[in-house]
């Protein structure tokens, strides 16, 4: 496990190999999934909406609920994965490239985590916000007194409450450059933290915080599980922080979990996820491991925020495809 401060105290949080799963960065050139986690995982296939070949029939819930939102004009992309072998378990238009909101902060998170290696960059190492990181978005650091937090403390509250200050600060000490050049290293082609996160975006500025393909999400979460994205300790620490998220208003509202609390086994139930929410855009990724199985999901959704029965409409279509993520792991 690692701990809030970033400290290594185990390799996968719980999400690591099951059934038999051999790791490593080839393990997964044998599985049947179309791309899987070898050498071509990303590249892009056609067949838009379907759910898996063997999937339970209890996904009927979520694909209809989806389907439902799709056909009212709201663009969604999903996809499930079963955590062990790789097995797609539902897709929706998962190679679309979407806007996710603050999605994009686990590619800081993961460049944070891979920088810790450098003798002048650590856990301990002092930031100190300035006007021009300023924002008014998520996160408490705006609302505390002290000016000076460390790395580790950083990331804690980008993990804990996606919060967009400790975000600007770490993008200013890592670099934008890094990140992107850290992203496309792992082979992502369809996700990327496009820019910092601001109050306003003006003609000049990236459209979105971030993108990404619902295929590409359930990967990257399924490696860091794995222990497979940087090295083990370096995915142990992104999914230390992550499992701290207090957002559980999406997907995981239907897992039952307590929001402030939830980074022990409960009834069996164990997550780790990252939501993203920006205007007409809601978004989540992540990780529920049960006593039956575990999978990895991702889904993005992109509406007419205008009216408030449209975004509960939504919230509920994600419930809903998250009532059957917890039929299929419990």
């Amino acid at each position: 496990m690692v701990s809030p401060s970033g400290s290594a105290g185990g390799s996968d949080f719980g999400f690591g190999d099951s059934g038999g799963h051999r790791s490593g960065p080839n393990a997964a050139s044998s599985q049947a999934d179309d791309g899987g986690f070898g050498h071509s995982r990303h590249a892009v296939t056609s067949g838009g909406k379907h759910r898996g070949a063997e999937a339970p029939e209890s996904f009927a819930r979520g694909f209809a609920a989806l389907g439902d939102l799709a056909l009212n004009g709201v663009q969604v992309s999903a996809r499930a994965t079963d955590l062990a072998t790789g097995r797609v378990l539902f897709s929706v238009d998962d190679h679309v490239s979407m806007p996710t909101a603050s999605i994009g902060k686990v590619l800081l998170l993961i460049e944070v985590a891979a920088r810790l290696k450098d003798a002048e960059f650590g856990l301990a190492t002092m930031l100190e916000r300035t006007p021009a990181d300023a924002v008014s978005d998520s996160g408490v650091w705006q609302h505390l007194q002290v000016a000076r937090l460390s790395v580790a403390d950083l990331a804690a509250l980008v993990g804990a409450t996606s919060d967009s200050l400790a975000t600007n600060v770490l993008i200013r000490a890592v670099g934008l450059h890094a990140v992107r050049a850290r992203t496309e290293q792992l082979g992502l082609s369809r996700t990327a933290l496009l820019d910092l996160v601001r109050d306003k975006r003006g003609p000049d500025d990236a459209p979105q915080l971030s993108v990404g393909s619902a295929k590409e999400l359930t990967w990257l979460f399924t490696a860091l599980a794995r222990g497979e994205i940087v090295d083990a300790e370096s995915s142990a620490r992104v999914i230390g922080w992550l499992s701290l998220n207090s957002d559980l208003s999406m997907v995981a509202s239907a897992f039952g979990l307590n929001p402030l609390a939830h980074r022990e086994h409960d009834l069996g139930l164990l997550m780790v996820n990252k939501t993203g929410t920006d205007a007409g855009v809601r978004s989540e990724v992540g990780i529920l491991r049960g006593p039956r199985a575990g999978v990895t999901y991702a889904v993005s959704i992109v509406f007419d925020d205008s009216r408030l029965a449209a975004r509960l409409a939504v919230l509920d279509g994600m419930r809903a495809f998250g009532a059957d993520l917890l039929e299929y792991a419990h």
